[in-house]
C-alpha cells in the first residue's frame, strides 16, 4: 500500500481556522533567528504517532530517535498516540509537539482548537514524512503546511541538496547528500505557501519526480502574530533512517529549531 492511499488528501471536511491564514514571518537571517526570539513553552517535546490511514513501520524507531534526541536538548521526551493530549493545559508545558507521520483525521475538534492556538500563541511544531498527509479536512493545518502530500515514486536512492546550510537542520548536511528515501510529491508548489526552503531533492538524482529542477522537501516558516515555529521534513520513511548520523544530526536541528534550543 503507498503511503498516499488515505484519501481526501485535499479534501475538507468542515473544520475552520480562527483568525485567518498562518503567514510567514519577516527573514530573520541564515541562522534562523535567535534561539530565544518569540516566547519559549515549556520543557517537554510531544510525539504524536497517531495514524488513521496509512501507518509506517519506522514510527517506533522514530519516536525512540526523538526521544533520544530530545533528552540530549535537555528537553523531556512524551510519545503518545491519545489524542486527549492535544489540551490547552498539556501543550502549555511543551517547548514542540512532532507529528510523526501521523496520517489522516488524527485530531478532535477540542484538539485542533487547542493545537491552533498553540501555534499562533508561538509553539513549535515538527512535522515528519508522512506528517504532510495528516487532518486532510483542516484548512489551518493545510495553511501551515503550505501545501499537501500528492504521491511519491518506489523506494530508491536520490541526492538531498541542502540549499540552506546556516540553519539547524540542514547545518550538518553535506551540500549534496547521497539519501535513500520516499520522494514526495505534493499538491502545490511549497515556495508559492512563503515558506523557507532548507533542502530540495536533485530530480534528476533518481525516476518519477513531478515538481521538476526545483523540488523542495524540506521548509520551515514562522508564524505571526505569536511566532510560533514550524518545519516540515519529507524525509524519514525507512526504520533505518532513524539511526543514520546524517539524519539524526537533521531531526536534532529541525527539534532543536522549532524549541529555541538551537538556532
Amino acid at each position: 500500500m503507498a503511503d498516499g492511499d488515505d484519501s481526501g488528501a485535499t479534501g475538507r471536511s468542515g473544520h475552520t481556522g480562527r483568525g485567518g491564514p498562518v503567514r510567514q514571518d519577516e527573514p530573520t537571517g541564515r541562522a534562523g533567528g535567535r534561539a530565544d526570539r518569540g516566547p519559549r513553552r515549556g520543557g517537554d517535546v510531544l510525539v504524536y504517532t497517531r495514524t488513521t490511514g496509512y501507518r509506517h513501520e519506522s514510527i517506533p524507531a522514530g519516536a525512540a530517535a526523538l526521544a533520544t534526541l530530545a533528552r540530549a536538548a535537555g528537553l523531556t521526551p512524551e510519545t503518545t498516540e491519545d489524542p486527549g493530549a492535544f489540551t490547552t493545559a498539556r501543550l502549555a508545558r511543551c517547548a514542540a509537539v512532532v507529528l510523526l507521520s501521523t496520517t489522516g483525521t488524527v485530531l478532535t475538534d477540542e484538539g485542533r482548537t487547542a493545537f491552533e492556538a498553540y501555534v499562533r500563541g508561538g509553539g513549535g511544531v515538527l512535522a515528519v514524512h508522512a506528517a504532510a498527509n495528516a487532518e486532510p479536512g483542516w484548512p489551518f493545518y493545510g495553511e501551515l503546511l503550505g501545501t499537501r502530500f500528492a504521491g511519491h515514486p518506489a523506494l530508491q536512492p536520490g541526492v538531498v541538496c541542502a540549499e540552506d546550510p546556516g540553519h539547524p537542520a540542514t547545518a550538518a548536511l553535506p551540500a549534496r547528500w547521497e539519501w535513500t528515501d520516499e520522494w514526495y510529491d505534493f499538491t502545490a508548489h511549497p515556495r508559492a505557501a512563503g515558506v523557507r526552503v532548507l533542502a530540495r531533492v536533485d530530480e534528476n538524482s533518481y525516476r518519477g519526480g513531478t515538481l521538476g529542477a526545483d523540488h523542495p522537501l524540506v521548509w520551515c516558516r514562522e508564524a505571526v502574530p505569536g511566532r510560533g515555529r514550524f518545519l516540515f521534513t519529507a524525509l524519514g520513511h525507512a526504520t533505518e533512517a532513524y539511526a543514520d548520523p546524517a539524519f539524526r544530526a537533521h531531526l536534532a536541528g529541525a527539534l532543536g529549531w522549532v524549541a529555541r534550543t538551537a538556532g
